[in-house]
């Protein structure tokens, strides 16, 4: 397999995923920040560029932090190269550049999902229709995830696929758990307060996790609950366990057609001691900001070590 064709199937999953991401992450925060005061949905809007890593390049263009200013920003902004309509926009070039890598149906999937969205994110966004915005994301989003997997060979193309998915979707996780623990709650003086419970349920339903983990919890919302919850319980889709396992999945589809190991799985290897035999109070014990930057850097550390070992060529 070519390393251009690898490369491009990588990222194009990668980018279909930050994308869906992105507006789970805003649906999140409008919704909190329809229940707040002024300046704490300000620091709402204030966070979600934080974890998208787009503050800076928001303040370069803005001096409030508004929830219409901030999603049109995030969403469709020309002068914005992260914005989800840039993300599609570059999963489509990936596939049309990998063509015939994919199924018919995978190209239809993004192709229609991209021409969708432009049509929609051609306007600026309003509060009205932003919901009507960000659930058409994450549909599109879904479809192109639903086409792989109803017509994709499981051979290296679908490894790759799987692996964008993952190491984005893990990253994702560890940022959002992140940015609330160090920059959500003001003080220490909140913690078990209502503003503290309102925004672990806001991690939560940015990570659609909300339903799963009152089903396992009764409803008991507990920092440490949710922290073991996202980082450690490999049966919820999106938490950084779960993450890891499809990681090392994929992984090891990739050394049976090539017959070793590689760099990236020395990498993950890496991981695997960072999260094995992990309990949460250790965790919490430790450091959970010192537990999630190690676990990002590592998580990009595999990525690197893929784009290597398989020679990706833009």
């Amino acid at each position: 397999m070519l390393g251009r064709v690898a490369h491009g199937i990588f990222w194009m999953y990668r980018y279909l995923e930050r994308a869906e991401n992105i507006a789970r992450l805003l649906a999140a925060a409008h919704r909190m920040a329809l229940t707040r005061g002024t300046d704490e949905a300000t620091q709402e809007w204030r966070s979600v560029l934080t974890t998208l890593g787009q503050l800076q390049a928001y303040d370069n263009q803005y001096t409030v932090y508004g929830g219409a200013q901030v999603c049109d920003f995030v969403l469709r902004a020309r002068g914005n190269p992260q914005s989800v309509l840039s993300m599609f926009e570059r999963a489509r070039t990936n596939a049309r550049a990998c063509r015939s890598a994919i199924t018919r149906e995978v190209w239809e999937a993004i192709n229609e999902g991209w021409m969708n969205l432009k049509e929609q994110l051609s306007r600026p966004i309003r509060e009205g229709n932003l919901e009507t915005v960000l659930a058409s994301i994450r549909r599109e989003s879904t479809l192109a995830r639903g086409a792989t997997h109803g017509s994709m060979l499981r051979n290296e193309i679908y490894a790759f696929a799987r692996l964008g998915t993952f190491l984005e979707r893990a990253d994702n996780t560890a940022r959002i758990l992140d940015v609330k623990y160090f920059l959500l709650l003001p003080s220490l003086s909140y913690v078990g307060t209502a503003l503290d419970t309102g925004q672990w349920d806001n991690v939560l339903r940015s990570l659609s996790g909300e339903r799963a983990y009152s089903w396992l919890n009764a409803g008991r919302m507990d920092a440490r609950g949710i922290a073991q919850f996202l980082i450690l319980d490999e049966r919820f889709p999106r938490s950084l366990a779960f993450c890891r396992l499809a990681l090392r999945e994929n992984l090891s589809a990739l050394a049976r057609l090539r017959g070793h190991d590689g760099l990236p799985h020395a990498a993950l290897d890496r991981v695997d001691a960072l999260m094995e035999g992990r309990r949460v109070e250790e965790i919490f014990d430790n450091g959970l900001h010192e537990f999630i930057v190690k676990f990002i850097g590592l998580n990009a550390g595999i990525a690197d070590a893929i784009a290597r070992e398989y020679r990706f060529i833009a």
